[in-house]
């Protein structure tokens, strides 16, 4: 009687590395010092490898990159765990699409929703 196959090797399921930060978190750039909330995440660094390049602190691609509305502007970075401390949660952050992602509850926590950044839709 013949033997069955082996299994195929199943990738693992979990990373080396966890992101040490949520959506909501409010975080400060290491370097920088500006103040944000994470809106969303990757496992590595998904830009070009052109953006990549003319990034001047050159972290390693291959860790959580956090997409951050950038406290006091209208704009957003897209920052390398390595490069953010996290900050208590109910940080004043002030950015005018803080309300198109986030709720805050009683206690000043940002709740993110369902919404697409807008190139995503």
């Amino acid at each position: 009687m013949p033997q069955p196959e082996p299994p195929a090797e199943v990738p693992d399921f979990f990373p080396d590395e966890l992101p040490r930060l949520q959506t909501g978190d409010c975080v400060t750039h290491r370097r920088y010092g500006y103040l944000g909330v994470v809106v969303d995440f990757d496992m590595s660094c998904r830009a070009s490898d052109d953006w990549y390049r003319r990034n001047r602190t050159q972290p390693r691609r291959d860790q959580p990159w956090y997409h951050i509305l950038v406290s006091g502007s209208t704009g957003n970075t897209y920052v390398a765990q390595d490069n953010l401390e996290p900050l208590p949660n109910g940080a004043a952050v002030v950015h005018p699409l803080l309300a198109d992602f986030f709720t805050v509850d009683a206690e000043g926590h940002y709740l993110r929703n369902d919404a697409l950044w807008p190139a995503w839709d």
